[in-house]
Order: structure tokens, then sequence, then C-alpha cells
């Protein structure tokens, strides 16, 4: 399976683990909760995904590589304590709490969340000394004498033995305590993590044409060469902060990224034609419908890489667009409620409303980032939230009419909302008018956009909310077009 589909599966999984019948007892008791082993390649998104379960779930994460845990530190350190037997005292021996149970303990403590899962990564590399603990842990969920508290589901992870020489192969006793999943590197389903994640557009531009370079590991005569998803994220990162910076990006920053000589040159030629095609086309310009008939006899004429790179140039910018309305969107959305309540209430009232929202909004994000279920896009949210809820209280605050200042800011928010989906949806016809007259309306280049838009899932937020009659104009075209295909060929195979 792909990592979209193992995140569903352990999603279902844990959501099955924790549910409780009528007296508040957990259906499958914690004996029969076989923890789930991940195995797969390195840099496929495991962590990553763990990190949004815990997040779309909203429950807690504590996260650990066994690789770097003994014997002691996993099962706790040996004291001398004294016990009475009968009419005897005896000294004998106990052992401290284990590091990994005391952080789910300290999670629960600190972030007031009681349910979580405890996912362990490399746990097929655990040291000699700590590997025969392993299946008491996996059967029974304890460490030494001290046991995984109720509530916690176990998600393990490792990598298959071919890409690390220090794993231990389970026997069969353990494996039959495990629910195995076996996870490959899949471009398709990342590519909706990257495009969610806001991935650097000449990333996925370039992996999109090459998805042969998406994962790759080799075992060459000067040694392990490799690229994963990892990776690639990691280089989007920098590549964004370089260019904000206006330093230019060369083969030997993606060589750090990507350790696969081929690919780095692949990338950084693309890279490079990404950026000049930027600078001659202009897409901002193209966006805000000025092209001329010379632009699109340069488009029109160009090779098929060159239009597809261009296309995706104008998407880019445009997925950012929509995105950014939806996200605005949302935000008032979610803020309203409160509004609501403000002004239902006294005025003297108000401040206090939206200071008590603000508060609320602090501590979810304090108590989600201790309990690790926040997630990347779930913290930019909850920030954005905080940051128009504390413009209100500041308003309000210092306004003799709490009410009028109230209705003020939010109507502006509102106005800018409605300039932004404005500006957007124009955007968006000029994008569809220049593909259609470069290329046509029935194009490759065509299909790649409203394919993009259409399963983007901001993009296609924004289609549901605003509406783009160039899109369902399109879309419809290319859709009845599809099925006259289709129809030929039933009929091809029929004669």
């Amino acid at each position: 399976m792909n990592i979209k589909e193992a995140k569903e599966y352990i999603k279902d999984t844990v959501k099955l683990y924790l549910k409780k019948d009528e007296y508040g007892d957990y259906r499958i008791p914690v004996v029969r909760q076989r923890p789930i082993f991940l195995l797969g390649a390195p840099g496929i998104g495991k962590t990553a995904i763990m990190e949004q379960i815990a997040s779309e779930l909203d429950i807690a994460l504590v996260s650990y590589s066994m690789t770097h845990h003994t014997r002691q530190s996993a099962l706790g350190l040996p004291f001398i304590t004294q016990k009475e037997y009968g009419e005897n005292t005896y000294s004998v021996s106990e052992y401290t709490m284990s590091e990994i149970i005391a952080s789910v303990y300290d999670t629960m403590k600190e972030s007031g969340i009681n349910e979580g899962i405890l996912f362990l990564d490399e746990i097929n590399c655990v040291s000699e000394t700590l590997y025969p603990s392993m299946l008491q842990f996996l059967q029974y969920k304890t460490f030494g004498r001290h046991a995984v508290p109720e509530g916690w589901v176990i998600v393990t992870a490792g990598n298959p033995q071919e890409f690390n020489r220090a794993v231990r192969e389970f026997d069969v006793v353990t494996l039959d305590r495990l629910k195995v999943l076996d996870v490959e590197a899949d471009y398709k389903a990342w590519k909706e993590y990257a495009v969610a994640r806001n991935l650097h557009g000449a990333i996925i531009n370039f992996l999109d044409a090459n998805r042969d370079y998406f994962y790759k590991i080799e075992t060459t005569v000067e040694g392990r060469s490799y690229v994963t998803a990892r990776g690639w994220e990691d280089l989007s990162e920098i590549l964004y902060l370089y260019e904000e910076e206006g330093i230019a990006p060369g083969e030997h920053l993606m060589s750090q990224y990507l350790k696969n000589d081929e690919v780095v040159r692949e990338f950084a030629a693309y890279y490079d034609l990404y950026n000049k095609y930027k600078e001659t086309y202009k897409a901002d310009a193209l966006l805000e419908g000025n092209f001329s008939d010379e632009t699109i006899l340069k488009a029109k004429n160009a090779k098929s890489d060159e239009r597809l790179a261009l296309e995706g140039l104008l998407l880019d910018r445009i997925e950012g667009e929509l995105s950014s309305v939806t996200e605005l969107s949302g935000l008032l959305r979610n803020i309203r409620p409160a509004l609501t309540a403000a002004k239902e209430g006294k005025e003297e009232d108000i401040a206090a409303v939206i200071k008590e929202k603000l508060d609320d909004t602090a501590n979810t994000i304090k108590t989600r980032s201790r309990a690790g279920s926040l997630s990347y896009a779930d913290k930019k949210k909850l920030k954005a939230e905080a940051s128009l809820l504390k413009e209100l209280f500041d308003g309000v605050s210092k306004s003799s009419k709490p009410s009028a200042s109230l209705s003020e800011i939010y109507n502006s928010k509102v106005t800018l909302l409605k300039e932004k989906a404005g500006k957007a949806g124009e955007h968006l016809k000029n994008l569809f008018s220049f593909t259609n007259e470069a290329f046509g309306e029935e194009s490759n280049e065509m299909l790649v956009a409203v394919t993009e838009l259409t399963v983007n899932e901001k993009t296609a937020e924004f289609l549901s909310t605003f509406g783009s009659e160039e899109y369902e104009h399109y879309n419809k075209i290319l859709m009845v077009n599809d099925r006259e295909k289709l129809l030929r060929k039933e009929i091809a195979g029929i004669i």
C-alpha cells in the first residue's frame, strides 16, 4: 500500500482501539490491541502521517526512535528497596519507570489529553540487550514492570533489511503480535501532501515529468545513492529561503538533499529552465491578462516539456492565490460564532467575549503543541485566528462603542475577502483564456489545468464556494471528450 492508504488504515485502527462500551471500558482489551508495524523504506513519510493522524483525531502523540535506547533507558534502572514478607524484611530489586512510559505520563499531565499514540520508530533496530524485552512490550504493552497507560495505541515503524544493516528480522512469534503494513513510495499519494504543504512548484513540476526520480535508492561502485520524499520536502524549504534572500542555489546545495548525481544534474537543469520560463513568459503578467500575440505564438510553438512547465508555473501562481482566499474565508467562518456571541451580549462585555475566545485559541495551540498533535496546517490556521482575534480585541478595547468597532473591523475583512476572491477569479479566467489561445481547449495543457484545480483541496474549495464559469466550461468539454474517447474504444472492442 502507499503512505496515504497506510494513514487511513492506521487512523481507522486507532479509532476502533479507542472505542468504549457503555461502561467506559475499551471494547478491545489492551492485550488484544495489536500494535501496528509500519514497514517501509526510509524517508517516505512514516513519521509525518503519525502527526497528521494525531492532529485529525485530536489525541496526543509521543514519538521515540528506538535506536537511541539501551535496556536501561527503555526498561528503567534497578534500585534496592525494602519489603516485608511475613514477619521478615527483605532487600529486593525494583526498577525506576521507563523513560518512554514516563514521557507518556508527562504528556498527559501537561497537555490534559489522556489518549494518544505511542510511536516507536526503527523498532527492528533495537540493541541486542533490549531485543528480548520487545516481545513482552508488543504483547502486554509494558516496559519492565510499567505499563503504557490505557487509551494509548502503539504504532511502530521500521525499515526493511536492504536499507539498514542494523535491522533485525522479527521472528514469527513477534510478527504474530503485530499488524504489519508494507508501505511503498508512491508519487501520486505524496503529491497530494506536497501540494497541501505548498512545496516548491519547480519540484512538483519536475517530478510530474520525471516520476522515476521521486524515490530512488541504488548501490553503485561509489557507494549508496538515494533520493527520498523527505529529501524533496527539505529541499523545498531551503529553496524558498534562498530565493527570498536572492541567493542562487546550485548543484552543491541540491546534492545535500538529493544524494544521487544524476537526479541533482537533471533537477538543477530544470530549476534553471523553470526560472528562465518565469522571466521569459512573466507568469504574473499573463494572469493579469497581459499577453500578446507574440507570447501566445511562442508558447504554441514551444516543445512539450516547455509548454507543460509554463502551465505548471501558471498553476503554481493561481493555486497559491486561490488557497489564500479559501484560508481567509475559513478564518472568518471560524470566528463568526464568537462575534455573534459578543454582539448578543452587553456592550461592555464584548471585549471580554473576544478575549475569552483569544485565550481559548492560545491555549489550544499550547496544549496541542505539547501533546504533539498540532499539525503544520492546523498550527498555521490557529495562529492566523489568534492574530485576527487580537486585532479585534485591541480594536474594541480602545473604542467607546465596541459593537461598532467590532462590525467595522470584521466588515473590513469581509470586504478584503471579496476583493481577493474577485481578483483571483479574474486571474483564473485569464489562465483559461491564455491556455485556450496558446494550446487549445482540448489540449494536454488544458487537461492538466482542469485536473490540478480539481484535485487540489484548497482550489476545489474555492471553486465550490466562489465558482468559475470558465472552469465549468472547460471541465465539461474535457469530460465530454473523455466519454467520446471511451465510447470509441468500446465500439472498437465490439467490432
